[in-house]
């Protein structure tokens, strides 16, 4: 929580909302817990709908006009604010059900500042719409550096696949010149979109929808803009323009080689 009684920065209010999810997703893992199931094949637990609580306990403390788009609790607050929050409280849900420690709690301020916490390893990845950097208990505040070093390239395989029945992600994975320079990696969370603005990751890629607002990727996609990454619908059209998917790139050489991969496809 934040005990300051000086105004706190939308930065501090989204660390602290991220770190109060990720104690409630830490606290509760590992129990047998029951799952809501919400269709589709997806589901909810109680740790998404506690830690979701506790995010929001954080906002409405620091912010009570703003408004505020939960995956688990939809919009609350005053629907004309100019202000809204989304957040994801835990992105990754089906390890972290089967006792997988590969998740993620997100909370953005739309256009603004953002971050993502680790509930397992206690790094938050934060920004303030402008710099970001690694915050880890007691440890100073570390700037986030993207490096394509790592070759390692994370691809979300979770449908929906509007690109389908060629879904550019899964056509990445065949191509000949992606096998030669990158090895593939499916964490399934979007904690794998810190991880390139952290530099263990050189990309981060996803069919989908348009994914700009969207509450499981807006405080990554924040994080990676404010590090300096290379961010783009999967076609390589700028996020915001309708475009579907998501490529994040931890430089511009990386960026278009991934995008030239995809285009020789067609």
């Amino acid at each position: 929580m934040i005990k300051s009684y000086a105004r706190p920065s939308d930065a501090a209010v989204a660390t602290a909302g991220a770190r109060a999810g990720a104690d409630v997703v830490r606290t509760l893992y590992g129990r047998q817990l029951d799952r809501i199931d919400k269709g589709a094949g997806d589901f909810a637990t109680v740790a998404d709908v506690e830690a979701e609580k506790a995010i929001l306990g954080v906002i409405r403390a620091a912010r009570p006009d703003d408004a505020v788009l939960g995956e688990e609790g939809g919009q609350q607050g005053a629907a004309g604010s100019g202000r809204q929050w989304l957040v994801d409280p835990l992105c990754g849900t089906l390890n972290y059900a089967v006792g997988t420690m590969l998740a993620a709690v997100n909370v953005a301020l739309r256009d603004g500042a953002a971050a993502v916490a680790d509930p397992f390893s206690g790094e938050v990845f934060c920004t303030d719409g402008e710099s970001a950097w690694l915050r880890h208990d007691g440890a100073d505040d570390a700037p986030l550096a993207p490096s394509s070093a790592s070759r390692l390239v994370d691809v979300n395989l979770d449908p929906p696949f509007p690109s389908a029945p060629e879904s550019r992600a899964v056509e990445l994975l065949a191509h000949p010149g992606f096998v030669e320079g990158f090895r593939p990696r499916v964490v399934s969370t979007t904690l794998a979109l810190a991880w390139v603005a952290a530099g263990r990751r050189a990309a981060y890629v996803t069919d989908g929808e348009e994914l700009s607002g969207s509450v499981h990727f807006a405080a990554g996609i924040a994080v990676c803009r404010a590090a300096g990454c290379v961010v783009t619908g999967i076609d390589g059209a700028p996020m915001g323009d309708g475009a579907r998917g998501l490529v994040v790139a931890a430089d511009d050489e990386t960026h278009e080689r991934l995008m030239s991969m995809t285009r020789s496809r067609r």
